[in-house]
């Protein structure tokens, strides 16, 4: 499946009557790579489950491609392209590295799970181990592998790279950069890691009080340490 474009317009969700998130309209061409900033609590969380389908919708409009998803269920979602590694990973604890892997092929034959053996050769030195027995690490690898062997063509990635060693993170920022590289998929990144996901982006949201506050080119928002320091918390050094 190709790398799809996302257009949401207006979207208006939170859980139940709660309301998170209020008129929020942005697009990522196909294979583009968006960071979406924030501090903590601002939306950037409910935004991704939004996309997904896992909360109440109150208005706005959700296209993948040329395809309205807007009234779909998660299911369906899933099943045109849409990809989610949410933050808190959602491993089997009590299966098999290998046992979680299956259940993402999504009727892929299990010789595809060579794929996500050569993305991530630790998983197969750990393909007996439980879910439960893995570092934080290997669930982060586990929980994207396990998403990517269903080939979406748009990724979600809820902080992928908290509380993850340094050596790690940099294992996957370069997993992500080869795979925007290849074209095959567009990634939206929510992450609190500001310099690595600048770096990667190519397109940047910021996120306050469940609103777009900023939106631009990685650049612009780099060269404005103050501008970071107001919409982010976090200067860039």
């Amino acid at each position: 499946m190709p790398a799809a474009s996302l257009e949401v317009d207006g979207l208006c969700a939170g859980y139940g009557p709660i309301r998170i998130m209020e008129g929020v309209t942005f697009s990522v061409k196909a294979g583009g790579r968006l960071a979406v900033l924030g501090r903590n609590g601002m939306g950037k969380t409910t935004l991704l489950a939004s996309l997904m389908g896992l909360t109440t919708r109150h208005g706005g409009r959700i296209n993948i491609g040329d395809q309205d998803v807007t009234g779909r269920r998660t299911s369906a979602r899933a099943d045109l392209g849409l990809g989610y590694v949410p933050q808190t990973r959602d491993i089997f604890s009590s299966l098999t590295v290998e046992e979680n892997l299956r259940t993402g092929l999504k009727g892929r034959p299990a010789a595809a799970l060579a794929e996500a053996y050569e993305m991530f050769p630790r998983l197969r030195e750990r393909r007996g181990n439980y879910g439960k027995q893995l570092s934080g690490g290997e669930q982060q690898m586990l929980a994207m592998a396990r998403t990517l062997l269903g080939k979406p063509s748009i990724l979600l990635l809820d902080e992928p790279l908290e509380g993850l060693a340094p050596v790690i993170c940099d294992e996957l920022m370069l997993l992500l950069g080869q795979l925007a590289a290849s074209n095959e998929v567009t990634i939206i990144l929510v992450e609190q890691q500001i310099e690595r996901a600048l770096g990667f982006a190519d397109s940047v949201m910021v996120m306050e009080r469940g609103q777009i506050s900023w939106a631009g080119a990685p650049a612009a928002l780099i060269a404005d340490r103050a501008l970071v320091d107001r919409l982010v918390g976090v200067g860039i050094h």
